[in-house]
């Protein structure tokens, strides 16, 4: 996996959790952290606040459990 493939999916998924994302591309939570970082710091993806719902119907989550991301379009 390279960082464009983790871009386009979260470009394509808006918001996504950090388990989904370690699940889809079968990498561990550590190391998508550290990519993730890369797109943190160019300002074109944000870790949103500890307990943000994942905008999912099925509630079966704690919300304080999910590290979620956000993409953001700096347009």
């Amino acid at each position: 996996m390279i960082l464009s493939d983790l871009r386009n999916y979260i470009k394509a998924q808006r918001r996504v959790a950090l388990l989904d994302l370690a699940n889809h591309f079968n990498v561990d939570a550590d190391a998508l952290r550290g990519m993730l970082g890369k797109w943190i710091s160019k300002g074109n993806l944000r870790k949103l606040p500890s307990g943000t719902a994942c905008g999912g119907s099925c509630c079966k989550c704690d919300p304080a459990s999910i590290e979620l991301y956000e993409w953001v379009d700096t347009q």
